[in-house]
This record gives C-alpha cells, structure tokens and sequence, in this order.
C-alpha cells in the first residue's frame, strides 16, 4: 500500500465520475486516511459524494477565492486530522464568456477569472496549507494537454498553461521544505466539467483515434493512479513535471493512428 499512514486532501470531489473521486478512491484502497473540501451549493454535493468511498471522510468547507475561508479550513484540517502527506488540486473554472470560441471577444474580467480560479489557485492552496505539510510531502494538479490550440478551449486553455509554468516555480521554491508539486495532463474525462467544455465531444473521438493506447472518456482511475503515484513517496525525485496520462495521444501528430 503506497499511501499507507499517509493523510491526504482532495479538492474537488463532486460525482463518481471525477478524477478528484476515483483518485480518493484508490488513496483509500493504499492506506490513505482522506480529507476533502466543497463550498456553497457544491458542498452537499462533495459530503453526499465521499459517503460513498467511506464514513471517515471529513469534509471541510473551503472557497478557494475567499481567503479567510482558506485560512480557517487549514486549521480545521490541522485540529481535527493534523499535518498533511499530499493535496490534490482539483480546481478549475472559466466563464461561458472565455470559452465556446468567443476568444477574441473575451473581456480581460473574464480571462482574468480563468486564471485565478484555474491556475492561481494553486498558488494559493500551495502556500495556504504549507504549514501543515509535512517534509516530504506532495501537491498534484490536474492539468489538460495545452501544448496546442483546442477550438472551444480557449482561455480555459490559456489558464491550464498558466498552471504548468505555476506547477513549474512552485516545485522550485517549496523543493527546499521538501514539497514536490507536479501536475497530471489527463485525457478528456466525461466529467460534470467537460460537459461544460464546448466541442468536448468532437475532442473525445479524435483523443481515442489519437492515443496509441486508446482513450475511454468514462473511465478516470487511470489518471488516478498516476495521482497516486505522485502523492506517493515512490515519486520522491519528482517535482515540477507535467505527466501525461492519455493513452499517449499528446505525442502523436494529426488525427489518425497509421493501420
């Protein structure tokens, strides 16, 4: 069990079909004690959704833009579960305005929410719990393949880019207390977010036509595994890398695999 004694938070738990829920599953199932967070509307959603996986899991209410809220999920964390093994950065958002091939008519407001819920935040939750993380410890975002323009994307896409460079300096200038921060490029998921994503079903077929391994869209354990695995001490010599796990689709050029 990799994740044996370890405690670990996972951001973003709202149905069974999330990256988020499948990688708290499979912390589960390697010995990991799991703490997740949810705010407003979406926080019955997360407390219904992790009733599921366990009756163990606490969940904390936590809007990553309002700040005090942050800081009071830290110490709730800290007073009912103690220090932290590994965090799951599972946040992302942009207005309809920002994507669905409005690009060039985006306003700066709009981008700018993109980047700060979508990239930023991971700043935020970073250095907001790094007191209670322990040496080693891990972050791990989830990221999208953003080496090229997807139609419909748009500044979601510009935010995942962001998120990279983020995953990037914050491996560099948390390395030194011992916190690796990494980032998980994931295939196409039909989440309740991709549903949101405009084009996302033209995107789906070309990834498994793509992807020398093949692609299902409905399952996200996959993923979660290599979650896993970075929130794991088996990644002790990684930080600052973006991992793909799409069934190698970001490597092949043009749409269609040669027979």
């Amino acid at each position: 069990m990799i994740l044996k004694d370890k405690k670990v938070l996972i951001t973003g738990i709202l149905t069974d079909k999330s990256i988020a829920y499948a990688s708290a599953k499979i912390a589960l199932e390697h010995g990991a004690t799991v703490v997740a967070t949810g705010f407003g509307k979406g926080l019955r959603i997360t407390e219904r959704a992790v009733k599921r996986l366990s009756d163990d899991i606490k969940v904390f209410e936590m809007d990553i833009e309002n700040l005090n809220q942050v800081s009071q999920a830290v110490k709730n964390i800290e007073d009912e579960v103690g220090n932290l093994d590994g965090i799951l950065h599972a946040i992302a958002f942009s207005p309809t305005e920002a994507m669905g091939g409005n690009f060039l008519n985006t306003t700066v407001e709009d981008a700018v929410k993109s980047f700060e819920i979508s990239a930023f935040s991971l700043k935020t939750l970073a250095t907001s719990f790094q007191p209670i993380l322990n040496n080693p410890s891990s972050i791990v975002a989830l990221d999208f393949d953003n080496s090229q323009a997807w139609p419909g994307y748009d500044w979601q896409g510009v935010a995942k880019s962001s998120l990279q460079s983020i995953v990037r300096y914050l491996g560099y200038y948390m390395g030194g207390n011992g916190v690796r921060v990494n980032a998980v490029a994931a295939g196409p998921l039909a989440t309740t977010a991709a549903k949101n994503i405009p084009g996302f079903s033209e995107m789906d077929n070309e990834w498994n036509e793509r992807a020398p391994l093949g692609w299902d869209t409905k399952n996200a354990e996959p993923v979660a595994k290599v979650v896993n695995f970075l929130l794991s001490d088996l990644s002790e010599a990684v930080t600052g890398e973006i991992i793909h796990a799409d069934g190698g689709a970001h490597s092949v050029g043009g749409s269609m695999l040669p027979n």
